[in-house]
């Protein structure tokens, strides 16, 4: 099979570029791909397919750019000259540019594949039901709540006209055939990214490391994590370092400078901003546990997985996504309420004190990761890619894959 996948890929900053990633290092390695043609955003650099494993041929044709309107175009252009046999999608509904209008006709891309007659599935790691525009920094207006919803049930269902639409939660799957009649809607789960070798949950000299990783400014706000550690040192006079790994969110720049400023006072808060892919390890090796301050959830959690491929404790805002997630997938963790500093501070606590309780977190997690490595991801999709050429049904391809619905 000669896939292609339109994706934002490394050295891209564009969202996903992590997981696509993965994503392509693990799928050249499958037998049943011959080739991996990769429709990319253009970038200054070249993209980052140097890999030690053996595998496919990988092929690399930027031909889109963040928030251009002439990216439908460019995209099926190369489609055509590039010929695949198969196509994947890897979005979120910003995929293609936070103007409205370029992130719209991007989302057509998969619908026009489909009638191209090219076996298309689209790997959607959000869905505009589940997303809070006001905390996702989109907007608070009511009528504009209302348009950009109208508008993302039409996208939608230009999705859903693909052969195959996979996402990472259950609850998706219930969601997108309850509203749109959806039948070709399938649960693949994210996946971890690397599964090292079962670390000693040591830790280095120094500083209990309490770390959070990711885009920060919208719904992910990093001052509740701050005032909770100032508190935990208050209590316990435990030797503790913030670290803020990540930059700010496309939609809040210069977020991180301002909380800098805010907290200049504050000893031992870092702030290491972007993580190159070879010092994501270190970030999360030399770490006590990792911290998600969020307000609200958009999918499932990339950096979870990380924090289990690297044996560390966890703890989580008491929202839906992560909990479902948590549920299925078998992560534990500290809960708490994403609106109370003290109920952030109890959670860290917990794990500063009791080494024995943290272990027994990141052991669990360790496990968690390790039951769905992204081979076994990749093989999930070549399956439903297989499914979709024989004509089989989605009930053949649950069936085939373990994964209940």
């Amino acid at each position: 099979m000669k896939l292609a996948i339109v994706t934002a890929y490394p050295p891209s900053k564009v969202t996903l570029n992590e997981y696509a990633f993965h994503l392509v290092k693990h799928f050249r390695q499958q037998e049943e791909i011959t080739e991996l043609v990769l429709l990319t955003d253009i970038t200054e650099s070249e993209a980052n397919i140097e890999f030690e494993e053996a595998g496919c041929k990988v092929i690399v044709k930027s031909c889109w750019k963040f928030n251009s309107y002439k990216n439908i175009i460019s995209v099926m252009k190369a489609v055509k000259q590039t010929k695949p046999d198969a196509i994947l999608f890897n979005l979120q509904f910003m995929k293609f540019g936070d103007k409205k209008i370029a992130a719209a006709l991007g989302l057509l891309l998969p619908f026009l594949c489909k009638i191209k007659k090219i076996p298309t599935v689209v790997l959607l790691h959000n869905i505009m039901e589940q997303v809070d525009l006001g905390k996702a920094g989109f907007t608070n207006n009511i009528v504009l709540k209302t348009v950009f919803n109208w508008i993302g049930t039409i996208l939608t269902r230009f999705v859903l006209a693909s052969d195959r639409v996979a996402v990472t939660i259950s609850k998706y799957v219930d969601i997108l055939e309850k509203k749109y009649n959806a039948k070709n809607v399938v649960l693949i789960p994210h996946g971890t990214f690397e599964i090292p070798e079962e670390p000693s949950y040591d830790l280095p000299e120094g500083p209990l490391k309490v770390m959070t990783f990711g885009k920060f400014g919208t719904y992910k706000k990093v001052e509740i994590l701050i005032d909770a550690v100032k508190k935990v040192r208050a209590t316990t006079g435990a030797d503790l370092e913030v670290v803020i790994a990540g930059t700010d969110n496309p939609n809040t720049p210069g977020y991180l400078e301002q909380v800098k400023n805010q907290y200049d006072d504050v000893p031992q808060v870092t702030f290491t901003g972007y993580v190159e892919e070879e010092d994501v390890p270190v970030i999360f090796g030399e770490s006590a546990m990792v911290v998600f301050p969020y307000t609200s959830t958009t999918g499932s959690s990339g950096v979870l997985h990380q924090a289990g491929s690297y044996g560390k404790a966890v703890v989580m805002p008491d929202l839906g996504d992560l909990s479902i997630l948590v549920k299925e997938e078998g992560y534990r963790g500290e809960f708490f309420d994403p609106k109370s500093t003290d109920s952030l501070a109890t959670a860290i606590e917990k794990i500063v004190v009791d080494t024995t309780y943290r272990n027994q977190l990141a052991k669990a997690n360790y496990k968690a990761a390790t039951a769905f490595p992204m081979s076994r991801i990749t093989k999930m999709y070549i399956d439903t890619f297989k499914n979709i050429k024989s004509g089989k049904s989605k009930k053949n391809e649950k069936e085939l894959q373990g994964v209940s619905v």
